[in-house]
């Protein structure tokens, strides 16, 4: 199985934004420690701060589904739920470093979570894990 971990803007600033709540490793280190726990997956990593981008990847990927973080896109990108509602072949489950819910309060809505699978937030980077576990046990199940 090939899964496409995707992740928006400013998640290139992990390591050093905002510590307290995103923790200290880079995404560089979450993505090689993905590669490292799940060895047997295809893994494919997409970052952009760029919201076509993001789109772009969704309507363009060959993965057989996908873990989203859309960052701020999350609270307010209708076009990137749109982009997955569009491709209902690729399963993407939606994941957050941080519990959104206990966060500001425009943090707290997600335009994304009605057209993904799952959602998991509030693990750090092993929302991440859940998210691919969930896909795994999804195409085995």
């Amino acid at each position: 199985m090939k899964i496409l971990v995707l992740n928006g803007p400013n998640l290139n600033m992990l390591g050093t934004r905002k510590r307290e709540i995103y923790g200290t490793e880079t995404l560089e280190e979450i993505n090689e420690w993905l590669k490292k726990k799940f060895p047997e997956t295809e893994l494919e990593f997409f970052q952009s701060n760029h919201e076509g981008a993001i789109i772009d990847k969704l309507q363009t990927t060959d993965a057989d589904g996908a873990v989203l973080n859309a960052g701020a896109y999350t609270h307010y990108s209708i076009a990137i739920r749109d982009a997955i509602e569009g491709r209902e072949s690729l399963p993407c489950v939606e994941v957050h470093l941080s519990d959104i819910s206990k966060r500001e309060d425009f943090r707290k809505v997600s335009f994304l979570t009605e057209v993904c699978k799952a959602t998991f937030a509030g693990f750090g980077k092993e929302s991440y894990v859940k998210g691919i576990e969930f896909l795994l046990e999804r195409q085995n199940g």
